[in-house]
């Protein structure tokens, strides 16, 4: 019961946090890890980060799509962002956590991503001059310690074609 409670109130903290950077005069970002790359998420597009509920495995579908979850009474399709990105797959446990990208669009999609890396500035980052070929890759950054970064444009990546098509052939 102690450890649901704690729970309970990491995620009240945690939400209340991204409503207070949401309202902050500084643009905020959420990092988050995905396999080996470092990536951001505007605040205004990034829905919660939870930890990893159970997964039912979906037959038949590619093996980043790593099947549905229930969220609170709704069931969402989990993608693992490293695996789609060409990465070993996601260790289900520890770190990992879920992102839920396509709520404001209202998409019940989720990303399964390696760890969670904390609120981030804007002003923190610059931007890097190369160019990336995913479309859903808005910019390169690079950070104070010259790590570089990804800014994802969720609502490309939730619609692009090999996205979508998440069954075997």
């Amino acid at each position: 019961m102690a450890r649901r409670s704690s729970l309970r109130e990491f995620q009240e903290r945690l939400a209340r946090r991204l409503a207070e950077a949401r309202t902050a005069d500084r643009r905020g970002l959420l990092g988050f890890q995905a396999g080996s790359e470092n990536w951001l998420i505007d605040l205004a597009e990034a829905g919660e980060i939870l930890p990893l509920p159970p997964l039912a495995p979906v037959p038949l579908t590619q093996p980043w799509y790593r099947g549905v979850a229930n969220v609170r009474g709704t069931l969402y399709g989990i993608v693992d962002l490293a695996c789609f990105h060409g990465q070993a797959p996601t260790p289900v446990g520890g770190r990992s956590r879920l992102l839920l990208a396509g709520t404001r669009l209202g998409i019940h999609c989720a990303l399964l991503v390696t760890a969670s890396a904390g609120l981030r500035s804007a002003d923190d980052f610059e931007t890097d001059l190369e160019g990336d070929a995913r479309p859903w890759v808005g910019k390169r950054l690079r950070d104070a310690q010259g790590h570089a970064w990804l800014q994802l444009d969720a609502a490309r990546l939730l619609t692009a074609p090999r996205f979508l098509d998440a069954s075997v052939e």
